[in-house]
């Protein structure tokens, strides 16, 4: 059979016999709408399209990044080789990942990681000088608190340390 019979066969078996009888129903489980990832690919959604669950329809951008990084092949051999119950944090990561390295063609994710730990850092530091002002503020406030009596007169503990200071 050369390329016209096949092109003609093709086109007699999906025409319809009759315009009367109603089309067959769908199986519940076909795809109606496919996936981002067979949309962008330009292909046919498989019933049970590997990539259907992680990357809907309304979520094109989140495909289209993961596949330009990693590429739809390699996308869709690290998700067979894991469970399913893994699936959607490696999704997740390979999402986070790519638009990192989109971002940050050199660094990617470590040099997001690298920024975040410095600020850390940063914060920390800013912490340790805070409470150290703290202290110190208390321990003025705790002393000026020994030193004055109610009746406004100076405790005798406080005078024996000058005294024991001048000398």
């Amino acid at each position: 059979m050369d390329h016209t019979e096949a092109a003609n066969s093709n086109t007699n078996s999906t025409s319809p016999s009759s315009s009367s009888s109603p089309p067959p129903p769908l199986p519940p489980a076909v795809v109606l709408s496919p996936c981002a990832a067979c949309k962008i690919l330009r292909r046919r959604c498989a019933e049970k399209c590997v990539l259907a669950p992680y990357f809907p329809p309304t979520e094109p951008a989140k495909f289209t990044i993961a596949h330009r990084v990693f590429g739809a092949s390699n996308i869709i051999k690290f998700l067979q080789e894991l469970p399913e119950s893994q699936r959607a944090d490696a999704v997740s990561s390979m999402v986070y990942e790519a638009s990192a390295r989109i971002r940050d063609p050199v660094y990617g994710c470590a040099g997001a990681i690298c920024h975040l730990q410095k600020q850390v850092n940063e914060l920390q530091a800013q912490l340790a000088k805070a409470q150290a002002e703290l202290v110190n503020m208390q321990c003025q406030q705790a002393n000026l608190g020994l030193t004055l009596h109610g009746n406004g007169t100076i405790s005798s503990t406080i005078v024996g340390t000058i005294s024991r200071q001048l000398h």
